[in-house]
């Protein structure tokens, strides 16, 4: 009974750290990094200057906008 037990629990913290590592692994592919005005430019991107609460921002031709560092 005792090694059901141990049993079940190394499948249940595996089973967590690969739901966990699958869930960093999707959230980093969603995310796009910043760049700068200069790479935004070079990639055929518009710089945008944003406002007084927005920072610019590069509009790229494949439609998604990034912020500038």
């Amino acid at each position: 009974m005792r090694i059901r037990r141990l049993l079940g629990l190394a499948l249940a913290t595996a089973t967590l750290a690969g739901v966990s590592a699958v869930g960093a692994a999707t959230a980093q592919a969603a995310t796009y990094p910043t760049i700068s005005s200069e790479q935004c430019t070079a990639q055929g991107g518009t710089v945008n200057q944003g406002g007084p609460y927005r920072g610019p921002t590069c509009s790229l031709p494949d439609g998604h906008s990034e912020a500038i560092t």
